[in-house]
């Protein structure tokens, strides 16, 4: 495969609902074009295919991984899938973006990352939180030193089940638990102001199944930085984060990875609040990550700048330690 043209053409591997919500924006964009989709079955992939639009369908992921007129593959599948899924779109030559969390432990990262440069290929997690403008906004008031050194951070995750046993968020053969699917956001969102954290202590409350209902995790730096994260898949949480610095605050009040407005508390200053731009579209967009995508295509870049592959290894490498530390593991997983 060569480089890509000015309309970058997508295939859409898995038809769940975060690869619908993905699709819809993409079909939006005047410079995508969603060209196949692909499911475990015919069906579904043919009722997917006809919902937006897409003129080729297959019920099998080999064939969409081998379409030479997919430029980029979206796995959407759930992340116990990844590696297989992403691993053989890159090994046919296609550039790859992957849905977080990025794989089950860093071994499998580790494994798509070692592909993507073998085979000359684009790599890049789908956390979309990285690429919302106004999360980019917040890092910047950071990285400048408008609230000084980070002391503390804190970012909460969590939805009101309750799911049955059967639930893949229940179900260890598909990632279950709370860590993967919500607590990448807090951790993500930590590690994207202050780096992989020197020091991790985590406790959790398992189901009978063996996953974490909710984990609580305090993460730390040798800045003197600390983090204080939760996830939950059984109590409804506020979804917020603050970041608290030697001369000022910063709170996102809610919906933390796709804010609306970020509040700026500094001493002796009156709050300052920064919205989100209405031309940007609504809060739940996942467009921006898909601009970048095709804007390091284009550039004929291998990685991402905003979501760069390191980054992406440095959060499954604390979801590593965090799951050793409150004994969840998956089936297949080995020492």
């Amino acid at each position: 495969m060569t480089g890509v043209g000015e309309r970058v053409r997508w295939g859409i591997l898995a038809t769940g609902g975060i690869a619908a919500a993905f699709t819809a924006d993409l079909v939006d964009m005047p410079d995508a074009e969603v060209v196949a989709v692909a499911s475990r079955t015919d069906a579904s992939a043919k009722a997917f295919a006809e919902r937006f639009g897409i003129p080729r369908a297959y019920g099998d992921w080999a064939s969409l991984a081998a379409d030479e007129d997919v430029d980029v593959v979206y796995v959407a599948t759930p992340h116990s899938a990844h590696r297989v899924a992403a691993g053989m779109c890159l090994e046919a030559g296609r550039h790859v973006l992957c849905e977080k969390a990025f794989t089950l432990n860093v071994r499998e990262a580790e494994e798509l990352v070692a592909l993507a440069k073998e085979h000359d290929r684009f790599l890049m997690e789908a956390m979309w939180m990285y690429c919302n403008p106004l999360v980019r906004r917040l890092k910047g008031l950071v990285d400048d030193g408008v609230i000084g050194e980070v002391r503390t951070i804190q970012a909460d995750f969590g939805i009101n089940g309750p799911f049955p046993p059967s639930h893949r968020l229940r179900d260890p053969a598909q990632g279950g638990g709370a860590l993967l699917d919500l607590g990448v956001y807090p951790v993500s969102f930590a590690q994207l102001l202050l780096g992989e954290p020197s020091g991790i202590t985590a406790r959790a409350v398992l189901s009978d199944e063996g996953v974490d209902l909710q984990t609580g995790a305090l993460l730390t730096w040798e800045s003197g930085a600390l983090a204080s994260v939760h996830c939950s898949v059984n109590g409804g949480t506020p979804v917020s984060a603050s970041v608290t610095g030697s001369e000022g605050r910063i709170d996102v009040p809610g919906g933390f990875f796709f804010p609306d407005r970020l509040v700026l508390h500094r001493d002796g200053r009156d709050p300052e609040e920064f919205t989100a731009d209405p031309a940007h579209g609504p809060r739940t967009s996942l467009k921006h990550e898909a601009a970048e995508v095709m804007r390091a295509l284009r550039a004929g870049e291998k990685e991402s700048r905003l979501v760069p592959l390191d980054g992406s290894l440095a959060v499954m490498r604390t979801l590593d330690t965090i799951r050793a530390q409150i004994g969840v593991r998956y089936p297949g997983e080995t020492d």
